[in-house]
C-alpha cells in the first residue's frame, strides 16, 4: 500500500484520510513537524491495515451470523436457509439463491465492501427464500433495509469502476 501525504496551509489542526485504490491519501497542516507527520503516518496505516485485515478475514460463520440477525430484523418468519457461504463461481453476481434448497451463495469480491452494503446483499438473497422472482412482493421485504437504495448505487458505482478505483473507505 502506498502512502501520499499532502500538506494544506488552509488546514490548520485535523488531520483526515482516505484510501483511493492502493493508496492511503493524508492530508495534514502545513506547519507539522516532520516527526509529527511520521506519528500520523503510522497511526493511520496501522488504522487501515487493521480495517484491511478484519474485511479480508471474514469467513462463511460471519456469513451466518450476518443471516441469523438480518433474518431476525427484517423477516417476520423464519426461514428456510440451510447454507450461506462466500463463492468464488460468482463473476457477474454479487449473490444467488437456490431457493428450493435453501442455499444462498455470495460473491468472494463482496468481502472487500462496507458491511452495510454486504448486509443488503444477505438481505436481498433472503428475500428470494420468500419470492423467487424479483416481484414487487419480493422488493417490498428488500427495502425493509433502510440502506438498501444506498447500496444500490454502492454496488453500481463498484461495477462502473468507481468503489474499486475511486475514493472509498473500506
Amino acid at each position: 500500500m502506498k502512502v501520499e501525504v499532502r500538506r494544506s496551509a488552509r488546514r490548520r489542526k485535523t488531520v483526515s484520510w482516505r484510501v483511493s485504490g492502493n493508496t492511503v491519501v493524508i492530508a495534514i497542516p502545513a506547519r507539522l513537524s516532520a516527526k509529527e507527520e511520521k506519528t500520523w503516518v503510522a497511526r493511520i496505516c496501522q488504522k487501515v491495515a487493521a480495517r484491511r485485515m478484519a474485511v479480508d478475514q471474514r469467513d462463511d460463520e460471519d456469513l451466518w451470523v450476518a443471516a441469523k440477525r438480518l433474518m431476525k430484523k427484517y423477516f417476520e418468519h423464519p426461514l428456510p436457509l440451510v447454507d450461506i457461504r462466500w463463492s468464488t463461481r460468482q463473476q457477474q453476481l454479487y449473490g444467488s439463491c437456490t431457493s428450493g434448497e435453501g442455499t444462498v451463495r455470495v460473491a468472494e469480491r463482496l468481502r472487500r465492501v462496507p458491511a452495510w452494503v454486504l448486509d443488503y446483499v444477505v438481505v436481498h438473497e433472503l428475500a428470494h427464500l420468500v419470492h423467487a422472482d424479483h416481484s414487487p412482493a419480493f422488493w417490498e421485504l428488500v427495502n425493509r433495509y433502510p440502506l438498501s437504495e444506498r447500496a444500490r448505487g454502492f454496488l453500481l458505482a463498484m461495477d462502473l469502476g468507481f468503489a474499486a478505483n475511486g475514493d472509498e473507505e473500506i
